[in-house]
């Protein structure tokens, strides 16, 4: 028996990161099926899957360059099948073709010139020295991407848009290929890491501190269902300025509610109303008599 030799260690860890990498290349699969179904990208960027995707090419062929880094290969080739199909599907359906499109070719040509540029001027170990340190870089930018959601979250006091699981997984992420860099000792990849445990641990301590005011909030800002069984609304031709003020109050409050632009919803009170409200009129016919 070999016993836990640093090798087989760094090959457990190394596997465990696959497992858990190939679940987070999975994570955008509801978004995407979303996406599907509207026949429409909405309100959702291009630019985290593109990043995504130059982030594997680059570190499949930093692991071309190294030697005994399987376990780099084989994620990041599922990286780049996985994330192709994303952007393939963004293009179909997004309005903005051009831009994305122009995305796409600008990843692709830092890509060739990085390859370019590191086949031509440089030799064995500096070559691979030359590509880690880049993939170093591009790493450390990628953890720092979620700053701007825990500006947010702090902000609002809101967890919702920091979905739980995922910061947990890219945590547990973050700590297996950060044991794996560290017992191959290759630093080009412990390093980013420490960077992505430190921010998965700030997320899931903001995740602690606000998602009970995150429910609170999201209760304050629906209309009670007792408040909507318990309005009566008299229509009579002196009041009509007050019912508008009314209806457009309710559906403001639909809107905060449900957190969309689409006002037509069914109102969440249980009984499948609609917001979209028939406002009767009085009658005003003169009657005539000879």
């Amino acid at each position: 028996m070999g016993g836990l030799t640093s090798h087989n260690l760094a090959f457990a860890f190394g596997l465990l990161g696959n497992v858990i990498s190939f679940f987070v290349f999975l994570s955008p699969l509801p978004t995407f099926y979303q996406i599907y179904k509207k026949k429409s990208t909405e309100g959702f960027q291009s630019v985290p899957y593109v990043v995504a995707l130059f982030s594997a090419i680059l570190l499949m062929y930093y692991a071309f360059l190294k030697t005994n880094a399987t376990l780099l290969i084989t994620i990041n080739s599922f990286g780049c099948f996985i994330e192709t199909i994303y952007i393939a599907l963004y293009i179909f359906y997004t309005p903005k073709k051009v831009k994305t499109v122009r995305l796409l070719v600008l990843m692709i040509g830092g890509f060739g010139l990085i390859l370019i540029l590191t086949h031509f001027f440089a030799k064995g170990p500096i070559r691979v020295h030359i590509v880690g340190w880049i993939c170093l870089i591009f790493s450390v930018s990628v953890f720092a991407a979620p700053l701007c959601i825990l500006k947010q979250v702090i902000r609002t006091k809101s967890v919702e848009f920091m979905p739980f699981f995922l910061s947990l997984s890219l945590t547990f992420n973050a700590v297996m290929w950060f044991f794996y860099g560290l017992l191959i000792k290759d630093f080009n990849i412990a390093i980013p890491n420490v960077l992505g445990f430190a921010f998965g641990i700030i997320q899931m301590v903001l995740y602690a501190m606000y998602k009970d005011n995150t429910k609170k909030v999201f209760k304050d800002q629906k209309l009670p269902s007792d408040q909507m069984q318990s309005q009566v609304i008299m229509v009579e031709e002196e009041k009509l300025p007050e019912l508008t003020e009314q209806v457009i109050d309710m559906v403001k409050l639909r809107a905060m509610g449900c957190g969309t632009d689409q006002l037509l919803d069914p109102l969440p009170n249980g009984h499948g109303m609609s917001a979209d409200f028939a406002v009767a009129t009085p009658n005003m016919e003169v009657r005539v008599t000879a």
